[in-house]
């Protein structure tokens, strides 16, 4: 019986180049799916407030209305509102519309226009604090995801 003294195996450089294609398959297909699970996270949320006015209340007082909307790509709540950074329900005498704090969440779906109405009575105070015709009152939304969207009104 011959014995087989003349083998070869498969060349260094073949197996170099074997070993890189798997290599970049690998780290195409991780690259591919990475990118496919950072978009799920990827969502955002932006309002904007659209308008913010206040009028006077009938029976003394005043309503301000915050018409917002959001424009990022993931839905957001409004969980809670603030007057000159207080939240409104430590004020006196105010009322919110939806009752946020009564833990009923503002929606604020993708492209969909939403509607806060805060009534104060006249006099609205919150310790030394006193809201009276012609000050500016800054008004702040909170939101779930921890935003924060300002804007201000003058009460007339």
């Amino acid at each position: 019986m011959k014995m087989l003294n003349d083998r070869r195996g498969v060349s260094p450089v073949i197996t170099t180049v074997i070993i890189v294609a798997v290599g970049i398959t690998i780290a195409i297909a991780v690259a591919l799916w990475m990118t496919g699970l950072v978009g799920a996270f990827m969502g955002y949320e932006k309002i904007e407030v659209r308008s913010a006015f206040a009028s006077p209340a009938s029976g003394g007082g005043w309503t301000i209305v915050i018409n917002y909307i959001n424009t990022g790509s993931s839905p957001a709540k409004i969980d809670n509102v603030f007057i000159n950074n207080i939240p409104y329900d430590q004020w006196s005498d105010v009322e919110c519309d939806p009752d946020i704090a009564g833990g009923d969440y503002a929606p604020a779906n993708i492209g969909v226009e939403g509607t806060i109405t805060l009534t104060l009575s006249d006099p609205c105070t919150y310790g030394d604090q006193n809201l009276v015709s012609g000050v500016t009152v800054t008004i702040k939304l909170h939101s779930t995801g921890g935003k924060e969207y300002f804007t201000s009104v003058v009460l007339p």
